[in-house]
């Protein structure tokens, strides 16, 4: 019914994954209400592990020496270090405004394209990628660049997080193209459930337990795990295998939106500085996306 392989499928699959990831910041916003950064996050892998067991297992048989080390590295780049990244960040910075960073993905899928699997950027990719930065230095400093006190360490930490994001969707383009969507996810959350859920077992939660906005912290963080890691992973990872990882992480031009209609519906500040920001991000993100004869080294 839902086949991939065809463009309404492929937009639709896009609109879909925009609405779900940018809804993510406002849910780990809440989940933060009362639950630590490290509580949101692990609490998010292995809510998102536990559900998968039954797959997880049932694919267990497909890991082998070829493919363990580009699973492992999926699973901690592309969730695992980024779930703490995205929570530890939005202690200081609003949703929206880690919704825009996140827009930087696309940047590092190209870049991580050239590094890791020789890629060579057009003109086109090379000055979408010094555009976005552009962008995001903007928001980062808040348009302040005569010092380096006016770096937002925090809105680095969601850099960074798409930096891993960037890595990953090419290594599930080019190391795991035998798998397909179901099978990825439900194998890189079986490597990386168990150790969230050590870290989970180290933290305090009885002070989390009392708080009064505990349940509703708890269940933002499930409906986070469920919609935002599981069900979404399931389609980005199928629709890289059907099209490109630059055009499955180009998903990334519609979340800051989702994310601002949150953050504005949530009563977070949105000034002019963040929107023009938005525009020049996009539009170097658009720019990145163009593979106008490509060439290989």
């Amino acid at each position: 019914m839902f086949d991939l392989s065809k463009k309404r499928w492929q937009w639709a699959a896009m609109l879909f994954m925009a609405f779900v990831w940018g809804a993510s910041f406002i849910l780990m916003k809440r989940g933060l209400d009362a639950l630590s950064y490290i509580q949101v996050a692990a609490f998010r892998i292995f809510f998102s592990f536990l559900i998968l067991l039954p797959l997880s297992i049932k694919n267990i048989k497909l890991i082998n020496r070829q493919n363990f080390l580009p699973l492992l590295g999926c699973g901690l780049l592309g969730n695992f270090f980024p779930a703490f990244l995205f929570t530890l960040s939005e202690t200081h910075i609003t949703s929206f405004l880690a919704g825009i960073l996140n827009g930087l993905t696309p940047f590092f899928t190209v870049i991580a394209g050239v590094l890791l699997f020789k890629h060579r950027p057009n003109i086109y990719q090379t000055v979408g990628v010094v555009v976005g930065f552009i962008g995001a230095a903007v928001l980062i400093t808040n348009g302040t660049f005569s010092s380096l006190g006016g770096i937002n360490g925090y809105a680095l930490l969601v850099v960074l997080a798409t930096m891993m994001y960037g890595v990953n969707s090419n290594i599930i383009r080019f190391k795991l193209a035998g798998l397909n969507g179901v099978q990825i996810t439900s194998l890189l959350f079986f490597l990386i459930g168990s150790p969230a859920g050590i870290i989970l077992l180290f933290t305090d939660l009885s002070v989390a337990v009392h708080h009064p906005d505990f349940f509703s912290s708890l269940l933002a963080t499930m409906v986070l795990a469920t919609f935002g890691s599981v069900i979404t992973l399931f389609v980005f990872n199928n629709l890289i295998h059907r099209t490109s990882a630059i055009f499955a992480s180009s998903v990334t031009y519609i979340i800051p939106f989702f994310a601002l209609l949150w953050g504005i519906l949530d009563g977070e500040s949105v000034g002019a500085l963040h929107i023009v920001s938005l525009i020049v991000i996009l539009v170097g993100v658009y720019l990145s996306s163009l593979r106008r004869k490509p060439k290989i080294l």
